[in-house]
């Protein structure tokens, strides 16, 4: 039985613990704030409640596997996951709206070819079976395996296969990006901003990231969206019940200040009121600035390794408390789209960053009981990408609760009132610095949109959570802990599927 310690109580951190408890280790979580989740936070008001983090569950085959292989109740025996229908409503910025079906790729070629014409439809068909081909190449390494010693070759070897496109006498051109994969293969500005849209939501610029992140919305249209009965901060309570049930020890309000080496391994942890803790092994479910000064200042990973990604997009999440009950027909979701696109990513990407103007915003309104004091109210959240570090006046959120109303009529009836949770609030909860959130690993750009190993220079210490790999999302984060959990157990030997 080894002793360990992990650093942080992310999801991807209480992941490795449950698992790490079930092999028969120690495990010990030291995490700096008063409670669990990181990311999968919740913000309670008069009886109103509000997750802080992600408001809607993909590929749960992931999370449902962690609790199989942890105890003998299932997922779904603590909290209930229901399908979203539709998965999305979209309002582009000419006025056309479509609704799209779940899990369903002929309802939603049905859809788009009865909203935006006929022909969108096989347009964005086709380009679901490329996605597909781009999700069978990459899955493996990006997902459930450990990082390949030649990740070279994912960060070179793009898998969408791009066809090639001939445009009047021009030669014939390969989509390399995302923002080109629109333009050039599906050939409406609104199916181009319904693919973009994705990129976005994950802190991307589509203009850049490679069109390997066709990826996410295959995922997203193959397996389905999920809510989560009570909010995802249901799911991160299940998971602190199952790792005390596991024997896992959770210290909280104890920030850890240094990670011990001894005779050239991780050796345990310092904390800021100057205890030490011996350990075996070391998890880290932190930043990596934040590791660096774990290791006074020093980075953790292999030269040859892949390059440390910092910084990205943030989220900024406006709440509001609305009287009257929820509308049975509303979508869960409804996604309204900027009318400038190319204003919102400048201001996202080009330069230091600063606050889109009339940007892309999602509008969630969970149809769960839970969320609400009574059946004559409704929560709503608000939520848009923004750039990590950004600070949020009060005009620029009237300005979205106005965006809103095209989702909401009558909210400024309706508002009792508003809270926003700005990027600070988020690195406040998370340790990241300016509240960046990291985005999923994906293959080709030259290795820019990979993560570091789970594994580390030192001995000992390994990586765990959205800043190792695969990256950032729930999926990956639970993929993460599997894969540190697998390395311990069995070793440099293990490669993954523990």
């Amino acid at each position: 039985m080894a002793r360990i310690v992990v650093i942080g109580a992310g999801l991807g951190a209480m992941s490795a613990a449950a698992r790490l408890a079930v092999a028969g280790h120690r495990v010990v979580v030291h995490e700096r704030a008063a409670t669990y989740g990181g990311a999968l936070g919740e913000f309670r008001r008069e009886g109103f409640r509000f997750d802080t983090g992600p408001g809607l569950l993909t590929l749960p085959a992931v999370q449902r596997d962690l609790f199989l292989k942890t105890g003998k109740e299932p997922l779904e025996s603590l909290v209930p996951l229901e399908q979203v229908e539709p998965a999305a409503a979209h309002q582009f910025a000419d006025g056309t709206t479509v609704s799209l079906p779940n899990a369903s790729r002929a309802g939603v070629a049905q859809a788009l070819d009865a909203a935006l014409g006929t022909g969108a439809g096989a347009r964005w068909s086709a380009f679901m079976d490329r996605a597909r081909e781009a999700w069978d190449r990459s899955r493996r390494p990006l997902l459930e395996e450990t990082q390949w010693p030649n990740w070279q070759v994912l960060a070179e070897r793009e898998p969408y296969p791009a066809p090639g496109v001939r445009r009047l006498l021009r030669r014939e051109r390969h989509a390399s990006t995302l923002a080109e994969v629109g333009a050039l293969e599906l050939r409406d500005a609104r199916l181009a901003a319904l693919l973009e849209q994705y990129a976005l939501l994950a802190g991307l610029d589509p203009r850049t990231v490679p069109a390997s992140a066709a990826v996410l919305p295959y995922v997203e249209q193959t397996f389905g969206v999920w809510a989560v009965r009570g909010g995802l901060r249901a799911f991160a309570g299940a998971l602190h019940e199952r790792c005390v049930r596991r024997r896992v020890e959770f210290v909280f309000g104890s920030e850890v200040t240094a990670v011990l080496e001894k005779d050239g391994r991780a050796a345990g942890i310092e904390t800021a009121d100057g205890t030490r803790v011996e350990a075996d092994h070391v998890v880290a479910g932190v930043a990596p600035e934040v590791l660096e000064r774990l290791l006074a200042n020093r980075s953790p990973w292999p030269a040859d390794g892949v390059p440390v990604r910092r910084g990205g997009g943030s989220r900024l999440l406006v709440f509001l408390a609305l009287r009257g009950a929820r509308p049975e027909s509303a979508a869960v979701r409804t996604v309204l789209h900027t009318p400038d696109r190319a204003a919102e990513l400048g201001a996202l990407f080009d330069g230091p960053g600063a606050l889109p103007p009339a940007p892309t915003l999602t509008v969630l309104r969970p149809g769960d009981a839970s969320r609400v004091p009574d059946a004559e109210h409704e929560a709503v959240t608000l939520s848009l990408t923004v750039p990590a570090g950004a600070r949020v006046p009060e005009s620029y959120v009237a300005g979205l609760l106005e965006r809103a109303e095209a989702a909401l009529p009558g909210l400024r009836e309706r508002l009792l009132w508003y809270e926003t949770r700005a990027p600070q609030d988020a690195a406040e909860a998370t340790g990241a610095p300016g509240g960046a959130v990291p985005a999923p690993s994906l293959a080709a750009g030259g290795g820019r949109f990979l993560y570091p190993s789970n594994t580390t220079a030192l001995p000992g210490l390994y990586a765990v959570g959205g800043w190792a790999h695969p990256g950032g999302g729930l999926p990956h984060a639970g993929m993460s802990g599997a894969l540190v959990a697998g390395l311990i157990v069995e070793g440099p030997q293990f490669k993954g599927s523990y």
